[in-house]
Formats: structure tokens, sequence, C-alpha cells
């Protein structure tokens, strides 16, 4: 009798002692201070920080409303490097300057590009003025037209959610190489954020499909949105190219505002970087009124309708709405 009372005694401890062990590895690792973490840009940062939680503190070399294409480090920017564990970079050519900041400041630590496995969209030798996309009675017969670099790649490619998973999960291993300790988290965050980036997608694709093909067409400031016209088929129109620097020739714009005109395209918007003076230029000529701005490459400042990449982009479909619906 009193050997089965200590068996069974024992059989609950070990139960006990396994549920407790269990429940130790279902839980963040408790850390002392958060890890140091770089991103390139603000919308980039958004999505470490959704990965990371409080495991990490991140900081953006672009920050809110400003410009990648044209960005120039300063030497903050370089002691914030010196001081992170991992920088997190784009890729797809978004950044020229990272490479000379990660030689010129000496920084040895992990590197990694989010971008990769993400197909990139590439331009072909066309540098006239033109579209993304024109849609036919085939959803995947697209023609891709612009005014861009020879053989360049759109490095917008967080302009699809779908991009955005590849992103979470690159970001994820990234994080938990550096922080073992905390990779189930990391990797957990990720999963969870993907179910999210899934339900804006197809969010999305509800609201957008409500416009017949032929009518989506928007008229933004430069070519920002090539990736969300492949997923969603509308046709964006912009005086500048992928780079918000170009400078498209003066036939280049008349034929564009030619094209407003006999569309009658009234969904149009600048976007949240300074960049819109030759859309404006076009508004003038055209009488054509700008119905809002959109975010593009950068989130906003803390607290305003775009400081999310999930905030963002469903400002964005809202304000597009509201233009395609016209």
């Amino acid at each position: 009798m009193l050997w089965q009372c200590w068996k069974q005694w024992m059989v609950g401890l070990c139960a006990l002692l396994v549920s407790m062990a269990w429940g130790a590895a279902s839980k963040p690792v408790p850390m002392s201070e958060p890890i140091p973490v770089v991103a390139s840009f603000s919308i980039l940062g958004d999505v470490v920080r959704v990965v990371g939680a409080d495991r990490i503190a991140v900081t953006n070399l672009v920050g809110p409303s400003q410009d990648a294409h044209t960005f120039e480090p300063r030497p903050t920017h370089a002691r914030a490097l010196l001081a992170s564990r991992l920088v997190v970079l784009h890729g797809m050519e978004l950044e020229p300057w990272a490479q000379k900041l990660l030689r010129s400041s000496g920084y040895s630590g992990a590197v990694v590009v989010a971008s990769v496995g993400v197909q990139p969209r590439r331009f072909g030798n066309a540098v006239t003025l033109g579209a993304h996309h024109e849609h036919h009675d085939d959803h995947d017969d697209h023609q891709h037209h612009g005014h861009h670099r020879h053989g360049g790649i759109d490095p917008h490619a967080w302009q699809n959610p779908l991009h955005v998973v590849q992103y979470a999960h690159n970001i994820a291993e990234a994080l938990s190489k550096v922080d073992p300790a905390g990779a189930a988290q990391y990797r957990r965050n990720a999963q969870s954020y993907e179910k999210e980036l899934h339900a804006l997608d197809a969010w999305i694709r509800d609201r957008l499909w409500t416009i017949p093909v032929a009518q989506r067409k928007v008229l933004t400031a430069h070519d920002a949105f090539g990736y969300f016209a492949d997923r969603y088929q509308v046709t964006f129109l912009a005086p500048q190219g992928v780079l918000t620097d170009a400078e498209p020739s003066a036939k280049a714009v008349a034929q564009l505002i030619q094209r407003v005109r006999k569309e009658q395209i009234r969904a149009i918007f600048t976007e949240n970087l300074d960049n819109s003076s030759l859309l404006r230029q076009i508004v003038a000529e055209t009488g054509a009124k700008v119905l809002g701005s959109l975010y593009s490459d950068a989130l906003s400042l803390p607290g305003t309708a775009g400081d999310t990449y999930l905030r963002m982009m469903r400002h964005n479909v809202d304000l597009l709405m509201q233009g395609l619906a016209r």
C-alpha cells in the first residue's frame, strides 16, 4: 500500500515537472536589455518591430516621410550601426548608399537583406514615360512601360503584402541567429504577422474587385506602385520613374497630360514624399484635382494614418477607392 502511494506520488511529480518544463519552453526567455537593431528605412523598420517585439529596439536610418532614394548618411548613422547587433537592409537597389556606409562605419556585425526570396520586377530598355499596367481580358497579360533606368530593378516590393511575408520570415531567421534564446518568439511573431498580411491582401482584393478593371487608373507622383499594380490589376501613371530624382522630358510630360485629359483620369494623388512638383504641373494643366496623399516609400509620424505598414496600406486603398469610384 505504501509502495503504491509512493509510486503514484512520483508519477504525479514527474507529470508536474514535465508540465512546468513545457510551460517554460513556450514562454519568451526574459532578457535584461533589448537588442539594438538598425533598419534602413521606416517601412522595413516597422516589420522588424513587429517580428522583434519587446526583445529589440529598432533605429531607422531613413525616418518617416523621408526618401530612401536620395538619403545621404551622416556620422550619426554610422554611430547607430556600430551600436547595433543586426542591420536590416531592403535590397533590390533601394539603398545604393548602404555598402559604403557599412564599410566606412567599421560595422562588423550581422546583416540581413529582407527581400531575399522575392522575385523583383525588372525593367527592360524602355525609357519613355508610361504606365503600370495596362490590363486586357487575360488577367495575366500586362504591358510594362515606364520612365526607368535601363535594366533596373523596381525596389518597391512592399507594395504587395505577400512580399512582406517573406521580409518577416527573413527577419525572424536573422534575429534568431543573433538572439537564439528568442528564436521561438521571433518565429511565432512572424507567423502571426503573416496571417495579418494575408488578411490584408484579401481585403484589398475584395475592395478593388468592386471597380471595373478598365476604370482602375491612377496618377501619382513617381512610379512606386508597380508591385501593387501587378497584384491588383491597377494602372498607375506617373511623371517620374522609380527614382524620385528622375526628370522626364517635356515631351513625355505633355504626352501624359494628353492622356489624363483623354481618359478623364480622376484618381490623382500626391505622395508623402517631397516629390510632387511635376504632378502639380499636370494637375494645373488638366484642371483636375488632387484627392489626397498616398504613402509610397515611407511611413508617417507616430499617431498618424500611415504610422505602420498595415495602416499605410489600408489608408492607401481607402483613398484609391474614393478616387476610382468617382
